[in-house]
């Protein structure tokens, strides 16, 4: 046969699918939606139920993941705020970056005064944090929700420690008691 001659009508073409075929197709289709329906559906149940149980019915014994468990637990004692907190403390090189972090490390989180307060191990490093602490507020409040961080306290170094010994004179306070 060459590329000249004609063709006879509906020699290339597969036959006309029939009211059976059609039916078949259409009731596949019909059972994939359904499953996959069913599937969501049951995922969803599972989700709202909290996921496995352990009777007849739903109650407070029944097994919970353990990030829905602590979930639970922070929002029933209200701990929202202080362990969002806890993980800016976490993540603390990320948001102030990694210079500033080798030399100033949050020690604690006031929830009543909303007051963040920061460890500096020079004055240079506290001075520099004073001077960036309205920056850091606001991208602490952006991470945490308005209004969650108030005030940065900046601490500098602490002074050495008190020896107290053989040679120390009774009631003596250290170097500082001579200067008045």
């Amino acid at each position: 046969m060459s590329t000249d001659e004609p063709t006879p009508q509906g020699a290339g073409k597969s036959p006309e699918p029939s009211g059976v075929d059609l039916a078949r197709v259409a009731l596949r289709a019909a059972k994939e939606q359904a499953r996959a329906r069913g599937a969501a559906a049951q995922q969803k149940k599972q989700a709202r139920r909290g996921g496995l149980r352990s009777g007849a019915r739903a109650d407070g014994r029944d097994p919970m993941a353990l990030g829905a468990a602590i979930n639970r637990l922070i929002n029933e004692r209200g701990w929202e705020t202080p362990a969002a907190v806890g993980g800016v403390m976490g993540r603390w090189p990320q948001i102030v970056g990694e210079d500033l972090a080798k030399h100033c490390v949050p020690q604690r989180y006031d929830e009543d005064e909303r007051v963040l307060t920061v460890q500096c191990d020079s004055t240079a490093w506290a001075t520099q944090l004073r001077l960036l602490a309205p920056t850091l507020v606001a991208r602490l409040n952006e991470d945490l929700g308005q209004g969650a961080v108030r005030l940065i306290k900046v601490l500098g170094p602490g002074g050495p420690a008190r020896r107290y010994g053989s040679l120390r004179a009774p009631g003596s306070t250290g170097p500082g008691d001579t200067y008045g």
